[in-house]
């Protein structure tokens, strides 16, 4: 089917910056939105940011002129450009996509979720 993969989490020094990347694989049709989302221990999960398939973009106000998102569509993947960070950044980030994806000639859309990625921001 399909699969989300993260990666390019790590600790860091506040001020610091870092890029998480999300790799969609499998019978991609079409990938219509794409969501990074964050939890911290003890918190709820939180999005963070959002990119449609037409490029709009919107975040949170936490993070909003520290983040940006960003994709590749040759490369089914998106990006989450990150910095400026703070220590109350610290989560693990997680990659959620709204996927329109094909199994022989019938086609589907589904909610698809990463296994999510450590960010550790450190004082």
């Amino acid at each position: 089917q399909v699969q989300l993969v993260e990666s390019g989490g790590g600790l860091v020094q506040a001020g610091g910056s870092l890029r998480l990347s999300c790799a969609a694989s499998g019978n991609i049709f079409s990938i219509n939105a794409t969501a990074w989302h964050r939890q911290a221990p003890g918190k709820q999960r939180e999005l963070v940011a959002v990119i449609t398939s037409t490029d709009s973009t919107n975040y949170a106000d936490s993070v909003r002129g520290r983040f940006t998102i960003s994709r590749d569509n040759a490369k089914n993947t998106v990006y989450l450009r990150m910095n400026s960070l703070k220590p109350e950044d610290t989560a693990v980030y997680y990659c959620n996509a709204d996927i329109t994806y094909y199994i022989g000639s019938y086609y589907h859309t589904s909610d698809f979720w990463g296994q999510g990625t450590q960010v550790t921001v450190s004082s």
